[in-house]
């Protein structure tokens, strides 16, 4: 019997009960077409590969990450728990030693789910990564963590959850927001003043193939992980950048998907996007189980893979390259945080970093507005305070005292919302208290 270098715990959810509508892309074929692959592959046959059943996060594990308005109940269903249960599994697997590696194959995906969520954007409604880590944190002990993000679509949501997180480095590669959806994800965005040079986005061009994908990965994604010396290294698995993907432009394959998983060498991946549901789920996900779990993947082809139709031009490798020399520098020489008053970089007023942003809820309809603040503390990652409103209802608060929180910062939280109970215009207060882990709700 074929034996693996890895031991490798699966973990499945289709959601069979959710889905945005019946034709939709995202829907629960997603992953049935991978289960028989997988299966008729005869990967469960590799000893050391096992399969493994999801949990259920509780309401406390979202409440964890996520400011939820009204209520964790009002915008997640069973299956989005499920989900993330998914992905705390994978963790827990790896975490207590029961396998080396783990991939979360779970559906609803999460990664465009922000800070604050009043409803779904991008399919994305809570972020089953950012739950994941946070619970391992919360388990475990804090560990520095390093996220890669290899879903087509700009992980925004991932972004916008750890730009203050010196600890969470987050790394997206994607295809240029100029020319896709959510049209975020740019060189210039860092991080916050307290978390300069912890977020790097790395936006690669519309028809990128594998040689433009292995050579970020190898120029850029792996001398910056081996500098930051992460405990665990998260591979936030989307598979839309696949050259027959309907919704996206890029040309990768399945094989460049294992030899990437092969370079990054993730303790962990979660499953994200990926809408061919026939022609590369299937295949891409075989790949990357077998680059995961030490085996060789070299005989992994897709139908319709011609490589000579999917090669880059010229122009685009020349562009990359360029990429690859420039990058590298916004990590290991980050520039000092600039001031500016717009959506993306926000102002230092005083002892703090403010910042106002507008978000659009594409999947829900719902337009969101939010004034968040950051205190610069020079003892911890500062008092964090959000208030949101999403069309014209009610105005809502969320604080997040840190994990690191110095005493000042801490009774700083407390009366932030007390002061906002008695005085306050608000309908909903959170408070996240990551120090003490007390997660409180008010309504009013």
């Amino acid at each position: 019997m074929l034996k693996s270098k890895n031991t490798l715990g699966i973990i499945f959810f289709p959601a069979f009960d959710w889905a945005i509508s019946p034709t939709h892309p995202e829907r629960q074929e997603r992953l049935l077409y991978t289960q028989d692959q997988l299966r008729e592959e005869g990967l469960f046959d590799i000893e050391g590969i096992s399969e493994y059943k999801p949990d259920v996060a509780s309401v406390e594990d979202v409440e964890r990450v996520h400011f939820c308005f009204p209520d964790v109940p009002s915008v997640a269903t069973r299956s989005h728990l499920i989900s993330a249960g998914g992905a705390m599994k994978a963790g827990d697997l790896v975490m207590e030693g029961k396998t080396d590696r783990a991939f979360a194959m779970v559906r609803p995906p999460g990664h465009h789910a922000m800070k604050v969520v009043h409803g779904s954007r991008g399919f994305c409604t809570i972020n089953i990564e950012a739950i994941m880590i946070e619970h391992i944190r919360e388990q475990y002990g804090h560990k520095r963590i390093a996220i890669v993000d290899t879903d087509c679509h700009h992980g925004d949501g991932t972004q916008d959850i750890y730009w203050h997180d010196p600890d969470t480095l987050f790394i997206s590669l994607h295809q240029d927001g100029r020319t896709l959806y959510p049209g975020t994800g740019f060189p210039r965005d860092l991080g916050g003043p307290n978390a300069m040079g912890r977020t790097l986005n790395i936006p690669l061009p519309p028809n990128t193939s594998d040689e433009g994908f292995l050579m970020a990965v190898e120029r850029i994604v792996l001398p910056i992980l081996a500098d930051f010396k992460p405990d665990l290294v998260i591979n936030s698995a989307g598979q839309d950048n696949h050259f027959s993907d309907p919704i996206t432009n890029m040309n990768f394959s399945a094989g460049g998907y294992a030899a990437m998983n092969d370079m990054l060498k993730p303790d962990i991946a979660v499953l994200e996007g990926g809408y061919s549901i026939q022609g590369a789920l299937p295949y891409v996900n075989l790949g990357i189980c077998l680059a995961m779990a030490g085996v060789d993947y070299s005989h992994v082809r897709e139908p319709n893979y011609n490589a000579e139709r999917i090669r880059q031009d010229a122009r685009t490798t020349e562009y990359i390259t360029e990429l690859c020399k420039q990058l590298p520098a916004l990590y290991f020489d980050p520039p000092e945080f600039v001031s500016r008053d717009d959506s993306r970089q926000g102002i230092i007023s005083g002892d703090k970093f403010v910042r106002h942003k507008q978000i659009y809820y594409d999947t829900d309809g719902i337009n969101e507005v939010q004034q968040e603040s950051v205190t610069l503390c020079k003892q911890c990652r500062g008092l964090y305070k959000v208030e949101t409103r999403a069309d014209s209802g009610p105005l809502c608060l969320g604080v997040e005292i840190p994990v690191d929180a110095c005493p000042e910062c801490r009774a700083k939280g407390y009366q932030t919302v007390e002061d906002a109970q008695i005085k306050g215009t608000y309908r909903y207060i959170q408070l996240i208290n990551r120090l003490d882990k007390e997660y409180v709700r008010y309504g009013f």
